[in-house]
């Protein structure tokens, strides 16, 4: 009795040990995990003042994406002092990749499982793309604190919806519809953060929507940042897929500074040339399929006669309005007219041209 008893304390203590063993070894495990873990990597973000962080776009134009490195230093307030470029990179999509991606921006192609595909395959080029920025600048993992992606936008609204809310069937008044609004950025963080092993930061456009924000343009941070003085306001314009403006006070005053979608860019364009050239070229390289065209007054005017232009700032839109179904109402009005593709790319440019004039004169209201 007396040996079984000691048996039974023996075995007790050995349980014992192992559990303590198992649990310190456990223990280990979860501080090289944490210590490794994207959470603990931006734990000392706030409380250093050098960072590199690199930001990867993929536009509505859909040619491809893009990948820069900066280095952010801030003062002991934490306010940004000063951005220094470092280096960038890009890969062009494919025309398979194309083939893929665009017809997810029409409810009358998008398919819910090339949807959720794209989603996981764009992580895969994103990833890709930073693995070249890294090669080129000299970088490591270790040296950049965070990968900012925008994602790839399949759509873009905008719009408020009220829609059925959390108190629809027990009849709760003010819970019984919700006004809503969204967008949706594909590219899945979750593959980066795998790929790279270095913490990501995304869903940009979504946090501005959910906190009552148009989600687009994103760029009056950054312009305010760059292009700001002291003495003189300023306009910065981009003419991507879809054009955007930011208008910047004199000083500037963060509080005055506003941006927004000014219409479409190069979209109409390039959809034109792809659908003239039959998928051969992509766009109109230094305008010369449109340099052999004449505007159409009648089209213009068609084009111009667009609700977007007489909604006020802050406003934003997208392929989801200005895409191929858009081109397809502007080839209808052209073919009445007998317009040729020279002129319908003619027309579009200039199209897009009176858009940036229109957007200035807006731009300058609030200078």
């Amino acid at each position: 009795m007396q040996d079984q008893q000691g048996q039974n304390k023996q075995h007790d203590l050995q349980d014992q040990e192992g559990t303590k063993e198992a649990s310190g070894s456990g223990r280990k495990v979860a501080e090289a995990v944490s210590k490794n873990s994207s959470l603990a990597r931006l734990a000392g973000y706030a409380t250093q003042q050098s960072h590199i962080l690199v930001g990867v776009m993929s536009g509505t134009s859909f040619d491809g994406i893009d990948a820069v490195a900066v280095r952010i230093s801030t003062d002991e307030n934490g306010d940004i002092a000063k951005v220094e470029y470092l280096n960038n990179a890009s890969i062009p999509y494919s025309k398979e990749i194309k083939a893929l991606l665009l017809p997810l921006c029409d409810v009358a192609t998008s398919k819910i499982d090339d949807l959720v595909y794209a989603h996981f395959l764009l992580g895969e080029w994103y990833a890709s793309v930073v693995q070249k920025l890294m090669k080129v600048a000299g970088l490591t993992d270790q040296d950049i604190d965070a990968v900012c992606i925008h994602g790839q936008t399949v759509w873009h609204a905008p719009t408020w919806r009220q829609l059925p809310g959390p108190g629809f069937e027990s009849g709760i008044a003010d819970k019984a519809t919700v006004s809503v609004h969204g967008t949706l950025q594909i590219g899945c963080a979750a593959v980066v953060k795998e790929r790279l092993g270095i913490p990501v930061l995304y869903d940009f456009r979504a946090a501005d929507m959910a906190a009552q924000g148009e989600g687009a343009p994103l760029a009056p941070i950054v312009d305010s940042l760059l292009f700001g003085d002291r003495e003189r306001g300023r306009i910065v314009q981009n003419i991507g897929g879809i054009g955007n403006a930011t208008a910047i006070p004199a000083g500037p005053d963060e509080d005055s500074v506003f941006a927004f979608d000014t219409g479409p860019g190069n979209m109409i364009m390039d959809e034109l040339v792809k659908r003239l050239t039959h998928g051969e070229q992509q766009y109109d390289a230094d305008g010369a399929i449109a340099a052999r065209g004449r505007v159409s007054t009648q089209l213009l005017d068609y084009l111009l006669d667009d609700p977007y232009f007489r909604l006020e700032p802050p406003k934003s839109t997208g392929r989801e309005v200005y895409g191929a179904a858009f081109v397809d109402k502007l080839e209808q009005f052209a073919s009445k007219q007998s317009l040729s593709y020279e002129d319908k790319i003619a027309t579009a440019t200039a199209f897009t041209a009176d858009m940036l004039k229109r957007s200035l004169l807006v731009s300058c209201k609030r200078l």
